[in-house]
Order: C-alpha cells, then structure tokens, then sequence
C-alpha cells in the first residue's frame, strides 16, 4: 500500500488515518483490539487520539481513548507498526487545559502512561490557545522532541494566521514546527478549507489529515430526510446538510458507487484521498464490516470523469 508522508516529518502513514475517538465510547475492550488489528491487517498504520477522548461521554472524564489504545499496544506488541497520535490543549479540567509550557509538559506525560510508550509519533494542538504565545508553545514541544517523548508535531483548529506565526517562529528560533494540520474537509465542506489554508499548506508543505470526512456520515448516503435523523445521536450534525446541494452530493456518490461497486462512503474518501494536498483522512468504525467497507476507498482510483461528477455537485 502507497505510504505518505507527514508533512517533512519522515513519518510515512497509509493512506487512511483512524479516529480513536469512539474508543472508550463505542468502542471498548476487546473490540478495540480487534478492530485496530483488522486495521493494521489491511496494510493501515496511523492511529488518532486526543487526551479529552471521550470526556463527553456520561461518566467519562477524559483519557479513555489513550487508554483502550495503551492496553492494545501492549497486548499486541505492535507498538513500532504503528503510528500513534495524540492532541493536548483541550479542557480536561477547569484547571487542565491550554497551550502553556507546563501544562504541555505535564499533559505529554499523561499521555504516555496511559499510551503505555515511551514515545508519542505525533503530538498535536488540539485547539489554540491565544492567550499563549506561540513561542512558548513550541518550546515546549521543542523539549518534549529533545527528550525523545515526540516525533514530530501538529495543529487542529488553528486559523491559518496564528499557523502563519507559528512556522515564522519556529524558523525564527531554529525550533521543532507544525507538519501536519487537521482541518474540517469533506466533499459538502470545502469552501473554508480550500480557499483559506489550502494555497498555504501547499506553499508550506504541511501534511493534512482531515477530520469529518464523511460529513458526520451523511456523505454515507444514510440520512437523507429527517426522519431518517430521528433516533440518531448525529441529527444535530447531520441536518444542515440536508438540503438541494447535498442532496446532489449524494445523487453524484450513488451513482459513482454504483459504478465502482463500493459504498458512498468509499467513494467519499476516494476523492479526498485524489485531492492535491491531502495526506490521509481520518476515519472512524465500530465494527469489520464498516472497516472492511471504509478500507476499499484505498486501492479505488477514481476516473478524472467521476471526479469531475463530484467537483461539480459539489461545488460551493
């Protein structure tokens, strides 16, 4: 399977990223093994966490993703397989939470108990912190990639400003920068990501993996009225998509897998994954089959005509 590389991280991923977020939620005890190994089966080798997943969760307080990923690790021993990252900056706590030096510090440590590692792959800003400066912040990744707990680092939900100041910065002191970059992409939400960071990230050669790939799973093709919301925990995500431009999104996927034999869902992540730019898309599943499905849209190459179908239905 084709690896890509992070950014200029020399961190080379498949072309598909898991979302550990359903672990500890959905996802727990046994059945994490079995999907994580399924995974790393089908040729896949990147894992993304956070340390608040899944704090949202009635009971959870956060750091049960890290944890389910850690017993897997170590059961398995499949530690140097895989590529494992992790975000800090949320709220884990009132007290717990932001981009300071210490709590940075203190936070990596946290993880990688829980990870039961030595080492952290990819360790992400998970949201920024304005009452920071970046220059504190990176310093304290800078020690965290001396010490040898972190590879390399990333963001999440940073404005392409404050990313901009970031890589000045790190240029500017000859410290540890940004290589990757999580940003909402998929093919209804295109509009913020290609015309505000997508002609720096390429300028920067920053690796990109985006989150809600498959629009909170409407690029599924499974909701497509609101009754077929009713009972569903996504009906607040999944609603504003319901309209005459995503339901053209859905008829160009129906017939585009029809045509391959493949789920929509696929057929989504194809054309991510054909996108100029694009590293890898984070993907989430509970159980084989849905895995097993998600996974073809790795070994699809999609027809420029089929990808020029999507472009157009879904053009903002």
């Amino acid at each position: 399977m084709e690896k890509r590389e992070l950014g200029k991280s020399e961190l080379l991923t498949g072309p598909l990223v898991f979302g550990g977020n359903v672990f500890g939620w959905t996802v727990k005890g046994n059945d994490t093994a079995i999907l994580l190994d399924a995974f790393l089966d089908a040729g896949f080798n990147t894992v993304d966490t956070a340390d608040v997943y899944s704090r949202w969760v009635q009971g959870n307080k956060g750091g049960e993703s890290e944890t389910e990923i850690g017993k897997w690790l170590k059961q398995s021993g499949k530690r140097n397989d895989v590529i494992i990252a992790t975000k800090v900056g949320s709220e884990m706590e009132p007290t717990k939470k932001g981009l300071r030096k210490d709590y940075i510090i203190k936070a990596a440590e946290d993880s990688l108990k829980r990870l039961q590692t030595d080492y952290i792959d990819l360790y992400q800003t998970h949201y920024d912190d304005p009452s920071t400066p970046v220059e504190e912040t990176l310093l304290a990744y800078d020690q965290l990639v001396k010490d040898g707990k972190v590879r390399a680092i990333g963001t999440s939900n940073m404005s392409v400003e404050r990313l901009h100041e970031s890589l000045k910065v790190s240029v500017e002191k000859g410290i540890i920068s940004y290589q990757t970059l999580q940003p909402e992409y998929n093919l209804f939400d295109r509009e913020k990501y290609e015309t505000t960071y997508e002609p720096f990230i390429k300028e920067k050669n920053i690796g990109v993996i985006p989150y809600f790939s498959l629009a909170s799973g409407f690029l599924s093709g499974k909701y497509r009225s609101e009754a077929d919301l009713q009972g569903s925990s996504r009906a607040g995500m999944v609603k504003k998509y319901l309209n005459e431009r995503g339901f053209r999104i859905l008829n160009a996927l129906d017939e585009a897998a029809a045509q391959y034999n493949v789920s929509q869902s696929a057929i989504a992540l194809a054309w991510l994954i054909a996108r100029p730019g694009i590293t890898a898309p984070i993907v989430s599943a509970t159980s084989i089959k849905q895995l097993n499905e998600l996974a073809r849209a790795a070994s699809l190459t999609l027809s420029n005509e089929i990808i020029n179908a999507l472009n157009a239905a879904s053009a903002y």
